[in-house]
This record gives structure tokens, C-alpha cells and sequence, in this order.
């Protein structure tokens, strides 16, 4: 087994369990203590959990700085799922939808396989693509430039140019943090400019974002709260800050 393979595992088990102990761990992947040790040490130093005696409990994860994607894809998944079939909502038969690069709109596709038919898909995601290929009636427009390995998505120049030439129905926004005062920020610097076109063409746009990410603040700013549609969340979020975004004329859906 690879070494990312166990640290995506590793923090998917925490995610579920809160905590772990390191002979647990030994016998899971039948490695030594040593190799354990340095698993955890180098996910404590990324920021995803924190080591005690015997093993690691869950520490929620720094928005401020970009987390990898295999990181992401095995965090929050419970939360994810459940929003994704929340937003399939404002989606209709035919709809051409924009899509950025996320582990939760990886979610999203998976649940609009399972209840459209016909769907014109716009992205710079190379995991969307490949789980909407299978679907024959979807009109999948991939978006050219050049590759970003660590984030399987396209970026650059050409991307942005490519992406500016299409006006899609409606915007699945992914981010990595929102406050009020600072409004939807992310991190990756490529990922965010092609978010921006789809954004500003788009005839409207959901932001999609699991609980924990509400009050985060990250790197850049990509838009004010109050230039999209609505956000949809999980049902874990604190109904505190669904109250304190209401208040200022921002919808939050959750259930």
C-alpha cells in the first residue's frame, strides 16, 4: 500500500471514529510502529489530527491554507452527500451546468447521474468528467489548458479563455471558507481564477459548502456573499450562523 493510500485512510477513519490508536493502525496495514509514527507525525504537521499517547484524535482542518486533495476527498463525506441531494433541487432536465473542481461537486455528479437523464456539463475537473462519461446523453464540455496534477483539474491561460466562452444555467460553486465581512474566499490561485468566469457567466450561482467552512476565512476572495444565489449546506450546520446570514439578506439551505 502506498503511502497517500494510508494517510487517506487513516484520516477517514478519524473522520468516522474521532480518535485511533497507533497498534490499530499497525495491524491494519500490517507496517511497523515506526512507519505509523511517521504517518501520524506528518499528518499532525499538515494539520489534520493531533497525536497523543497511543495514537491521534481528529483535529478539523486549516482552511487557510490548501488542503490536498486526497485529504478532501476523505473528510466530510457524510456531509457532502447529503448536500448534494439538497442541491439536485434547483436542477432541471436539460440544464447545462458549470462545475468547478471539488470533492464535493464530485458529490454532486454522483447524484445527478442517479436522477437526470440529459445534462450539458461544463468543467476543468478531470475526476467529473471521468464519472459522467459513462452517461451518453450528457454533453460534456471539458475545459482545455494545462494540467494540475495535485488537483486533477485544468488551469491556466487557455483554461480561462475557454471557460469565458460558455454561459451555463447555473453554477455549482464549491469553496473554502465564507464570513460575512470577507465573503467567499479559496485557495488554489488557478482553480480560482477559471471560478470566477464561470461565476460571472453564469445565469445564476449556488454555492455548495459543507458546515465546517462556514466562518473561514481563506487565501482569496472570490466574490461577496451577496453575488450568489444561495449556499446549501449540511444539516449540521449551527443554526446560529444560518440566523446571523439571514439577517443580511443571505439564503442558507440545509434541509
Amino acid at each position: 500500500m502506498f503511502v497517500q493510500q494510508r494517510h487517506e485512510l487513516i484520516i477517514n477513519k478519524l473522520n468516522n471514529d474521532k480518535s485511533i490508536r497507533a497498534s490499530e493502525l499497525m495491524e491494519l496495514f500490517g507496517v511497523s510502529f515506526e512507519t505509523i509514527r511517521r504517518d501520524l507525525e506528518f499528518l499532525e504537521s499538515e494539520g489534520y489530527l493531533r497525536r497523543v499517547h497511543g495514537g491521534a484524535i481528529l483535529k478539523e482542518p486549516d482552511y487557510s491554507k490548501e488542503i490536498p486533495l486526497p485529504i478532501r476527498e476523505a473528510i466530510y463525506v457524510e456531509e457532502k452527500t447529503e448536500l448534494a441531494g439538497i442541491a439536485t433541487r434547483y436542477v432541471t432536465e436539460g440544464m447545462s451546468i458549470a462545475l468547478d473542481v471539488s470533492t464535493t461537486n464530485l458529490q454532486i455528479v454522483k447524484a445527478l447521474k442517479a436522477k437526470f437523464d440529459r445534462l450539458t456539463i461544463i468543467t476543468n475537473s478531470l475526476p467529473i468528467v471521468n464519472e459522467l462519461v459513462s452517461m451518453p446523453r450528457y454533453t460534456l464540455i471539458m475545459i482545455g489548458g494545462v494540467i494540475r496534477h495535485e488537483e486533477q483539474s485544468i488551469i491556466g491561460d487557455l483554461a480561462e479563455e475557454f471557460a469565458s466562452r460558455f454561459h451555463a444555467d447555473l453554477f455549482f460553486m464549491s469553496m473554502s471558507g465564507v464570513t460575512l465581512e470577507e465573503g467567499i474566499t479559496d485557495n488554489a490561485i488557478g482553480e480560482v481564477q477559471v471560478k470566477k468566469i464561470m461565476h460571472a457567466n453564469a445565469k445564476s450561482t449556488i454555492v455548495l459548502t459543507d458546515s465546517s467552512k462556514f466562518d473561514q476565512v481563506s487565501l482569496l476572495k472570490v466574490c461577496s456573499c451577496t453575488e450568489v444565489e444561495r449556499f446549501v449546506t449540511d444539516s449540521k450546520i449551527d443554526r446560529a450562523i444560518v440566523d446571523k446570514y439571514k439577517a443580511s439578506g443571505i439564503e442558507i439551505v440545509y434541509e
